[in-house]
């Protein structure tokens, strides 16, 4: 098993770096390897994997977009690229059944969707681009609209989660055009970032980063009815300085809710209530400074948080029965990371 890391390119890093995840001396758990380069592209703030294909975002200067590489005797090699003037993605989601990859552009506001070949040959579908709608009050919601996710909903529609709006945007995708289908409205300076959903399809819980919230919502996919349950902090109430709530996850059993906290420095957990509501179970450090993402392996038994700013990953083991995080490895280094991602 192994991990793969990327994220901005601004200062050390440059590219994707990849890190053995091996048995620890003393038998009973794994321990991270040193970080070494495997792919050379500018700011991979997210990606996604389809066997030994890696769409990646891609900033390329005075171009953004996204890029393929494929595992080939063990180097991986760029096969296509799709760029354009402007920013790159915030976001890229992947439907490996029917081979799409969706991206959400949080400077530019466009939502798009690409399908790939085995070969890793990338061809855009459709795209919409959001406009100022409800805008909410925050310095960061000022300049227009800023969509900062794009993925599948249970029902196999797409949603998207745009911070200047404080909204959730549901589409539909039918012969490859996108229609909008519905919109659910956060609280004004919510800051929408990112969402999950429950197991049973029924309820959703969305991060607002300007807010440290999440938001419980009850929603019906058929007749695009909401109802706005409960709001949780993802921070204590006592803490004052700045905060960006970012990624959220949700285990796989639909018991444990977690979201990690750029300025308090943590990952939140949450354990999910009979009646979908949340309880706190833990605050826990990621021993370093703005953890954007976080990411557990197929069995979600580890967990890896990654530190953009002090340049360091954490591992943890995971108790299935509490939810609870235990660290056992700290200060890895592994240069501006904001993406994790288990890779067998």
């Amino acid at each position: 098993m192994k991990l793969l890391i990327g994220g901005y390119t601004k200062k050390k890093s440059t590219g994707i770096y990849e890190l053995p995840l091996t048995r620890a001396k003393n038998g009973l758990e794994m321990q991270m390897g040193p970080a070494k380069e495997v792919i050379k592209v500018g700011g991979p703030t997210y990606f996604v994997q389809d066997g030994k294909l890696i769409f990646t975002i891609n900033n390329a200067g005075a171009k953004g977009g996204i890029s393929s590489f494929e595992l080939i005797d063990g180097k991986y090699q760029e096969k296509d690229s799709y760029l354009t003037a402007g920013s790159s993605p915030a976001y890229i989601g992947i439907n490996q059944k029917k081979k799409l990859l969706y991206t959400a552009n949080y400077h530019t506001a466009i939502l798009a969707v690409f399908s790939f070949d085995n070969d890793g040959k990338l061809t855009f579908l459709d795209s919409v681009t959001h406009t100022a709608d409800s805008l909410g009050p925050c310095p960061e919601q000022a300049d227009g609209p800023h969509p900062h996710f794009f993925d599948q909903t249970p029902q196999g529609n797409l949603v998207s989660c745009d911070l200047g709006n404080d909204c959730i945007d549901f589409y539909s995708f039918k012969n490859n055009k996108l229609h909008h289908l519905a919109k659910y409205q956060n609280e004004p300076g919510f800051g929408t970032r990112h969402i999950v959903f429950s197991t049973d399809g029924n309820y959703f819980y969305d991060v607002g980063e300007l807010s440290s919230k999440i938001n419980l919502v009850k929603f019906d996919e058929t007749n695009w009815q909401f109802t706005s349950i409960a709001t949780y902090s993802t921070i204590p109430d006592d803490y004052s300085d700045h905060n960006g709530a970012a990624a959220i996850k949700i285990s796989h059993d639909g018991k444990f809710i977690y979201t990690s906290n750029r300025g308090h420095d943590t990952i939140t957990v949450f354990a999910v209530n009979d009646d979908h509501t949340l309880q706190l179970r833990q605050r826990i450090s990621t021993f370093g400074e703005f953890p954007r993402d976080f990411n557990w392996d197929k069995d979600e038994k580890y967990v890896v948080a990654t530190n953009q700013n002090s340049d360091n990953a954490t591992l943890y083991t995971r108790d299935a029965e509490n939810g609870c995080l235990t660290p056992v490895q700290k200060n890895i280094f592994v240069p501006e990371g904001t993406r994790v991602l288990f890779s067998e």
